[in-house]
């Protein structure tokens, strides 16, 4: 980093940052030279920063965290909240009714909405704010469609609603308020069963708060409830136990509440506390999964005795594995699911945002009426969870499900779905910071050539610019990126340059002078322009808040903007947290100002999501529209799925990295997000040629397959380890190349549906239970089982192989395997275990090239795995890869496969897709297949022709030569 106006690069971090041990001097900011004993100055403070940088001390604990800590003191039980029946108004929408809390007299409104799918909103904002409180734009992609609800029950304790389906109902308790979702005599949840609901609502400070309390009392008069005798809202009886919750309110200079302090940076809090929390039950569920992003297992932890899971984008150093800290991303989605049932919770709100979890007992959280629900309930086991945010307003959707398809359906509908990719994207992508110039690039591009290693993209970090200016090329480095490009565009390959959102200040840099006199920067609490520190030095950080901003950033993706750009030079966003050097945590204050007033602190999560959403734009433009974006973001949010992929960070080249990548991702396709990998082979450190050969086999079989490394690492290209090594690695890259057919079919149904398409185990046998707790190995939709070894020398892993009466075949040996049973798999280095499971069909290209789009009309093969029906199912999607004519002008086939009583038959799945292609059907390999007679195919409208075919005993396996049917065309065959 730039201290001083010398570039500093050492072998650590500076907070959370990547960071280099060159040393490369740059033009003073101040615009003179250091001496040499101010620069060794520099070193050595910059050298202890660097070493405390690493340590988890940098970033905030929730005891360190003044609206965490305070709703954390919170205890179950005695909830001071009330719900006001009499004040229930209905309208065609939504529900609306009045709560109050009893010890400030505070009136909150509550809303509930039927959504159409089998969801319900809930919203909780306070009645009359002192000012608006933010509520989170753009994420949802409609205003969700609502059902109307229906009023089936009502007295003075209790309201009963009907959720549209007749089936689901929910239940409002009045005193203490609490709402709970039935489904026939069974309860699947229940909101504030434990009094943890905390809404702190906006108030002017001490004395000036005081003055204004009795004018309001006149001007918000609440209606009362039956007994509540003639003093209206003040005079409502008062929760038993309820001192300390009372002194907590009246405390208004309690630590943290109007100005907050972490190390040397100063919260100055305008608004006060302003915090929201409410609490949730899942009587029945001991699993839950979700709110990326963590470095953690899958199946989340109870938090207990420890921090909660935070929710706060950050760039955070060669992060620590098995913690609840927050890393680059924030999902605020939650599943919950058992044998019988899978529920998603969506808490809407862009806020720093922790998240308790506990285990529990349904009886601990009923009373009354709701222990008809739950029989047995001191036995039921329980998940509570618990959801803390700074400031905003509640809001939540509960997702009904019940099955975990109906789930992912269910938060598609909100937020979108994942963009489908280009098909150059899913292919390999060769990087590294950094490769150092056009001819470097050229070496490595010839590389992969020589070796016979496919691959598709090639990506430049941040030494590509002009000084860390972003959209310019270093012209000594990159003199002529044109001809760089049109070289990689005739082999049919592409590259990816960095384009952070932080910009240099220089009054000769465009985007800065641009950005500046457009008045489009972040300001600080006093109105000028936010400054932070970042790879250029001095850096200004654009509002992407404000469409104005984003519509201004897509415009300098145009052709003739982004000099040297051309059409197969696509993006990447790093340190979109957004990742500033000197702030708070490596990132922006939170009481800076972004459009309309709104402070940091309300948009933090947000601020990624807005430059990948403003970056896609911009490649969409440039096109005039026809062409699918590709933009890889480290920072995201709920919806960031319809921009792009997103990776997993600066991760380390160690065993545990590699095997927590794929719980990583699993719980990113749970929450919407499909285009999830890692970097191959570690960012930071130096793999062995092992751990490495195991990245390839593991990377292969992930949705984003990219190698990077960092600046002082060797060089990491496939051929220099060794001719062994090598041909491991290319064997695995040729195995995803093979796969692309598949890969494609699967993100189609992602981008359709909302299924991840690498799934947990459980997504695809949600009864049973011994797939629940699954890390090592996984699902890519719902035909291959993917366990990678991830442990060191190893000779042998552990495969679960599920469901009774299933069959499975090794995908590389074609044996056979019977669930429900672990199968113990001996494995060699160039082992990737990998299973089709009985009953599906995977569309594969054998033939591997240079490139994905070299492939375009080459032959197709389908791999045929039988059940123990001796039947078969499966798809496969194609297009032209990269434009929107799919959407547009339904120019695409879905081919839908069946196998049944010895016939194959290849028929459309859509009505509507027409696509011309020259491809047509190689092979077909039948699994499981006992020797025929004969084999014949017969064509729509034509004759029946015999074919060539050649079958394997053991393993059974028939192969079906050259049908050589277009892949467009209906066609049966038939195996006698």
């Amino acid at each position: 980093t730039s201290v001083g106006g010398v570039d500093v690069n050492v072998t650590t971090s500076f907070g959370g940052v990547r960071v280099s041990s060159s040393w490369a001097k740059m033009a003073p900011l101040a615009g003179e030279r250091l001496s040499l004993r101010q620069i060794l100055v520099t070193w050595v403070t910059l050298y202890v920063a660097l070493i405390e940088a690493v340590d988890r001390s940098n970033f905030k604990t929730c005891e360190q965290s003044s609206f965490c800590k305070r709703q954390r003191s919170v205890k179950p039980e005695h909830s001071p909240y009330r719900a006001l029946l009499n004040s229930l108004e209905v309208t065609e929408k939504s529900i609306k009714l009045q709560l109050i809390n009893e010890v400030n007299k505070v009136p909150l409104l509550l809303e509930v909405y039927g959504l159409q799918g089998n969801m319900t909103r809930i919203k909780i904002n306070e009645l009359i704010p002192l000012k608006p409180r933010f509520e989170v734009p753009d994420v949802l992609i409609q205003d969700p469609p609502t059902v109307p609800l229906t009023v089936i029950g009502k007295d003075e304790s209790s309201l009963e609603l009907g959720l549209g389906r007749d089936q689901y109902k929910l239940i409002v308790t009045s005193k203490p308020f609490r709402m709970d979702i039935t489904t026939g005599n069974e309860l699947l949840l229940s909101i504030n069963s434990r009094g943890l609901m905390v809404f702190e609502h906006l108030r002017k400070r001490k004395d000036s708060e005081k003055k204004d309390e009795t004018a309001e009392s006149e001007e918000v008069k609440t209606e009362q409830e039956p007994g509540d005798g003639d003093g209206g809202a003040d005079s409502l009886e008062k929760p038993e136990d309820t001192d300390a919750q009372k002194e907590s309110e009246e405390v208004e200079d309690e630590a943290g509440m109007w100005d907050e302090t972490f190390k040397s940076h100063a919260d100055s809090k305008p608004n006060g506390p302003s915090s929201v929390g409410l609490d949730f039950s899942l009587p029945g569920f001991e699993h839950v999964y979700g709110i990326p992003e963590h470095a953690d297992s899958l199946k989340l932890k109870t938090t207990e005795g420890g921090d909660p899971y935070r929710l706060y984008n950050l760039d955070v150093f060669q992060y620590e594995i098995a913690n609840p800290m927050a890393l680059y991303g924030s999902v605020p989605v939650m599943l919950a699911h058992n044998a019988r049932r899978t529920l998603g919770m969506f808490w809407l709100n862009a806020a720093e945002t922790w998240v308790d979890i506990s285990s529990n007992t349904a009886g601990k959280t009923l009373f009354g009426k709701m222990l008809d629900y739950v029989q047995g309930a001191n036995e039921i086991p329980q998940t509570d969870v618990r959801w803390m945010s700074e400031s905003g307003i509640i809001d939540v959707f509960v997702m009904l499900g019940p099955s975990p398809f109906d789930v992912f359906k269910q938060y598609a509908s909100l937020t979108g779905t994942q963009a489908l990719p280009p098909l150059f994207s899913i292919a390999y992508h060769q990087s590294r910071w950094n490769y150092n110039d056009e001819s470097d690039v050229q070496a490595v591009d010839a590389g992969f050539d020589q070796h016979d290693i496919p691959y598709d993209v090639i990506w430049l970090d941040i030494e590509h610019t002009d000084g860390k200016r972003y959209f310019t090329w270093d012209p000594n480095k990159f003199p002529s990126p044109k001809d760089m490009l049109q070289n990689l565009a005739s082999k049919k390959r592409k590259m990816v340059s960095i384009v952070d959102p932080h910009i240099k200040i220089d009054s000769g840099y465009k985007i800065h002078t641009a950005v500046q006199s457009k008045n489009l920067y972040v300001k600080t609490k006093d109105g000028s322009d936010y400054e932070g520190w970042c790879w250029p030095g001095s850096a200004g950080y654009p509002d992407f808040t404000n469409p104005e901003m984003r519509s201004w950033w897509a415009s300098m993706f145009a052709y003739d903007q982004y000099e040297g750009s051309m059409e197969n030079l696509y993006t990447w966003n790093d340190m979109n947290e957004p990742s500033v050097f000197n702030g708070p945590e490596v990132t922006m204050h939170k009481d800076t100002v972004h459009m309309d007033g709104w402070e940091h602190r309300d948009v933090h999560n947000l601020y990624a999501f807005y430059v990948q959403m403003a970056t896609a734009e911009g490649q969409i433009q440039r096109s005039g529209g026809t062409e699918r974006p590709f933009v890889l973001t480290r920072g995201f949010f709920s919806g960031s799925q319809r921009f792009g992929a997103v990776w997993t960070g600066d991760n380390s080249a160690e065993w545990d990295h590699l095997k927590i990548s794929l719980p990583m991702c699993l719980s990113m396709g749970l929450t919407g997000i499909s285009f999830c990998g890692a970097d191959v082979g570690g960012f930071f450190k130096h793999p062995s040629t092992e751990l490495l050969v195991r990245w390839y086999q593991a990377g292969a079989y992930q949705p984003f397959f990219r190698a990077h490394a960092h600046l002082d690492t060797p060089r990491r290209e496939p051929w220099l380890f060794g001719d062994d090594n090598k041909l491991l690695i290319r064997a695995a890259i040729r195995q995803r190349y093979a796969l692309l057919p598949f890969w494609y079919t699967a993100f189609y149904h992602a981008h359709r549906t909302g299924a991840p398409v690498m799934r947990p185990m459980w997504v695809e046998f949600p009864q049973d239970v011994d797939t629940f707790s699954l890390d090592e190995q996984y699902m890519l939709g719902s035909a291959l089982l993917v366990r990678p070894v991830l442990e060191q020398n190893a000779h042998g892993v552990q495969v679960y192989l599920p469901g009774i009466g299933q069959f499975w075949y090794d995908a590389h040996t074609h044996q056979r395997h019977h669930g429900r049973q672990n199968l113990y798999v001996p494995v060699t280095l160039g082992s990737i275990p990998v299973f089709q499971r009985g009953g599906t069909i995977v569309p594969r290209k054998d033939r591997v090239r240079r490139s994905s789009s070299c492939t375009h009309d080459d032959p197709y093969t389908l791999y045929v795995a039988l059940d123990s029906q001796n039947a078969a199912e499966g798809d496969m999607f194609v297009d032209d890869g990269h434009t929107f004519n799919f959407e547009t002008k339904n120019e695409f086939l879905h081919r839908r496969f069946t196998f049944a009583n010895n016939v194959l038959s290849s028929r459309s799945a859509s009505s509507t897709g027409q696509f011309h292609s020259a491809a047509w059907l190689e092979r077909v390999v039948i699994m499981g297949a006992p020797r025929p007679s004969s084999v014949a195919i017969k064509v729509a409208g034509g004759q029946e022709l015999p074919l060539a075919f050649d079958h394997q005993p053991t393993p059974p396996v028939l192969t079906v030569r050259k049908p050589a049917v277009n892949v467009a065309a209906d066609w049966t065959l038939y195996v006698r």
